[in-house]
């Protein structure tokens, strides 16, 4: 955990992001400044009751602070989908939470007391986080992506995000961009997240003839060897840009943003996803009103979970 020294007696919020690959805790004050941050890995498929244990952990360090007393609520961005009016989550890659009470569980924690609790999907999360602080600041409309372990997704529109009453606005993963593809573990077919997820871009070279230079087998591994060159590794990225921009044109085309920011550890490849999404978005994004989209990539990088949990609170 880290060792920043204690902030102003002002207002903090305590966050938490949990996601398939990390569950991550902060302090975080008004301005968005992240104090104490922590992160461990997410035992997604173990038990829920281990994935609480973990979340509980990151609670009981950021209790353990002496910035604690400042804080005024509890934000938690969570892999969705998600039900506001439940406070419960079932995020596709953490098989043991289906219909989990998250909300429950963390309120019950003794260091959370009375505070209050907000919940928000980790797309819906982060697009509040990048329309206070990053890339979405300013935008009236905007659609901001986390390409990661899966693919979530969050709306702003007439200026503010907008979850929708489940909390599920924006789920761009979970669309069918391919009518006669794969399952999805979410039950449908030929989705968004299946193409463009860190693991879906993995197997996909893989399944090629892909072969990493040493044991790395992720995403991560495939961007590096597609930066030199390597054609399959350049055609896996190309897919997924694809899927991409077919689920990006569908939602402008629906909601007419004027915004894309796109984040997610799938995005630190940079040009080889940028570059083969712009092509593609060139060709389906084609009606007038969404020609032209203006694409970021997403400032607030790994953090954005956090400080969009936060916002949650504010």
């Amino acid at each position: 955990m880290s060792s920043e020294p204690t902030v102003p007696a002002t207002a903090l919020f305590a966050a938490i992001d949990i996601g398939g690959t990390k569950i991550a805790g902060a302090l975080v004050d008004d301005d968005g400044r992240l104090l104490h941050r922590l992160q461990l890995p997410t035992p997604a498929r173990e038990p829920g009751a281990a994935v609480l244990a973990v979340v509980h952990r990151v609670l009981d360090q950021l209790a353990g602070t002496a910035d604690w007393a400042a804080v005024t609520a509890v934000g938690i961005g969570s892999a969705g989908p998600v039900d506001l009016a439940g406070g419960t989550v079932s995020p596709i890659n953490i098989p043991g939470w289906r219909g989990f009470p998250l909300v429950a569980e963390v309120a019950a924690h003794p260091a959370v007391a009375a505070l209050p609790v907000h919940l928000a999907g980790d797309g819906v999360a982060m697009a509040a986080a990048e329309h206070w602080q990053g890339a979405a600041r300013g935008a009236d409309n905007a659609l901001c992506l986390v390409v990661s372990t899966g693919v979530g997704a969050g709306l702003v529109l007439d200026g503010a995000v907008r979850p929708g009453p489940s909390g599920n606005a924006g789920h761009l993963g979970h669309i069918t961009v391919e009518l006669d593809g794969e399952p999805c573990p979410c039950g449908s077919r030929g989705c968004l997240e299946g193409l463009a997820s860190g693991p879906a871009i993995a197997r996909r070279a893989i399944a090629e003839g892909w072969r990493p230079a040493g044991e790395d087998r992720t995403a991560r591994a495939v961007a590096a060897s597609a930066a030199a060159g390597d054609p399959v590794a350049l055609a896996s990225f190309d897919r997924a840009a694809q899927a991409l921009a077919a689920g990006i044109a569908a939602t402008a085309a629906l909601v007419d943003l004027g915004r894309v920011v796109i984040g997610g550890g799938v995005a630190t490849a940079g040009d080889v996803l940028f570059a083969p999404l712009a092509r593609h978005l060139d060709r389906y994004a084609a009606l007038s009103y969404v020609r032209g989209l203006d694409v970021r990539r997403a400032e607030l990088g790994t953090d954005a979970g956090l400080i969009g949990a936060a916002a949650l609170c504010r």
